[in-house]
């Protein structure tokens, strides 16, 4: 059976009283608001419906929300935000996973200065070499033009070591301003080819889903919907934790369907992509976050 195309939210909108929302691909592109996102927000909160967003971003749900008034997306238009940096930054402070809780204190974090704030109220110290560190923290890589080929003698080295790592973003790109960004599920990703042990935490992990459920306030799954753009975080998350997905196809998968966000995306392009992304299958498929 072939996956149905929407025209817009309105088209299903109404079944579901609760939206988990991806942020990157849906409701911006890092830097701007995409056209029509507003709009809907507004017209879900009209309807009394419920929000949460849920981002696979590195940093606190704090810098979201700070980012959503940036690029004009009033507070009131939508309810949480969940990160998988917040999951990370409370799984590293309470330290109730006894994963987490052997690290040790000794971090050495692979990312940009901006991620640093992840760090802000944490028992850590910071160090810069691996021959220091008791565990990695990889929010991504050190410079965002950078390639995965660049962190890999770091990577080599401390695998060597057997260093523990922390992937506090397990997307593996996003798109920005129309071009890809390797993200820190890239670098996890291939640190787990070189035997390094890694933990990651938000999607597409069903458990940050039974947190967002938790905060909608809506127990039956039958009535929440998950959007986002990528089939093995947001798609897969979905399934995982049983809920209907909408998928955003002008999102970093736009290249290969063969359509930009905002447009009706082509059926075959459509199929051939979730063929070749593991058979992820969404409940719809959408061009853009609009009502």
């Amino acid at each position: 059976m072939t996956v149905p195309i929407l025209t817009g939210l309105r088209d299903l909108g109404d079944r579901y009283d609760g939206f988990i929302l991806d942020l990157w691909g849906v409701i911006h592109d890092g830097i701007t608001a995409y056209p029509g996102a507003k709009a809907a927000l507004a017209e879900l909160k009209r309807r009394g419906k419920r929000t949460v967003m849920l981002s696979n971003a590195p940093r606190r749900a704090s810098s979201m929300i700070e980012l959503m008034d940036e690029i004009g997306i009033e507070r009131d238009l939508y309810g949480d935000i969940l990160t998988s940096g917040e999951a990370v930054f409370i799984e590293m402070r309470t330290r109730q996973d006894p994963w987490f809780a052997a690290l040790g204190r000794r971090c050495l974090h692979v990312g940009t200065e901006r991620d640093r704030s992840l760090f802000e109220g944490l028992d850590l110290d910071l160090v810069e070499t691996v021959e220091q560190a008791q565990f990695l923290m990889v929010t991504g890589p050190d410079d965002f033009d950078a390639r995965l080929e660049d962190s890999m003698p770091l990577l080599d080295a401390a695998a060597g070591r057997a260093l523990p790592m922390v992937c506090a973003n397990p997307d593996l790109v996003v798109i920005s301003e129309g071009r890809p960004l390797v993200c820190a599920g890239a670098l996890a990703a291939y640190y787990e080819r070189i035997g390094g042990p890694v933990r990651y935490r938000g999607k597409p992990d069903a458990a940050i889903y039974d947190v967002c459920l938790e905060r909608l306030g809506i127990a039956d799954r039958r009535k929440v919907l998950a959007v986002g753009d990528a089939f093995h975080t947001d798609v897969a998350g979905a399934n995982a934790a049983g809920l209907d997905s909408l998928f955003c196809s002008g999102g970093i998968h736009a290249a290969e369907i063969g359509t930009v966000y905002g447009e009706t995306p082509p059926l075959a392009g459509v199929e051939a992509a979730i063929a070749a992304h593991g058979h992820l299958r969404p409940t719809a498929v959408i061009g853009g976050f609009v009502w």
